[in-house]
């Protein structure tokens, strides 16, 4: 028969112990790999994707610039459009043309009909009273 004393005891509870905090190291040591493993990809990806945001952010600014420059070609193509809704389409012309033939003159022309400076050039060249010499 074995006799079990506080020394064989102890002995057995520490290398019980021992063994159970190895085991513990064993279990940590594998866990430690797999998140550092997962951190790297994290990092990878994160990496891509700040990449990503950068030449998104550069398309997105060359964008906005573009609009921007097309917003001013184009500002007055708004106001154009109505005073072409206001003017009427042919008989607005024809009433310039006739006011041209009584010797009005471009920029009244402009003001009286809504028409662009380059078409109340046009129509009083076209149509307006000769000048004699």
């Amino acid at each position: 028969m074995i006799k079990f004393d506080v020394n064989m005891i102890l002995s057995l509870a520490a290398a019980c112990l021992g063994f159970f905090a190895l085991l513990a190291v064993l279990v940590m040591s594998f866990s430690m790999r797999r998140w550092r493993a997962r951190c790297l990809a994290v990092e990878t990806s994160v990496a891509a994707m700040r990449r990503e945001i950068e030449v998104l952010a550069s398309i997105s600014l060359r964008t906005g610039r573009r609009v921007k420059r097309i917003e001013q070609e184009y500002s007055g193509v708004a106001d154009r459009v109505g005073l072409v809704e206001l003017r009427g389409a042919a008989a607005s012309f024809d009433e310039a043309i006739d006011s041209a033939r009584r010797g009005t003159d471009p920029a009244r022309l402009t003001q009286q009909f809504g028409l662009s400076r380059v078409e109340a050039d046009l129509v009083t060249r076209l149509h307006g009273r000769r000048k004699t010499a």
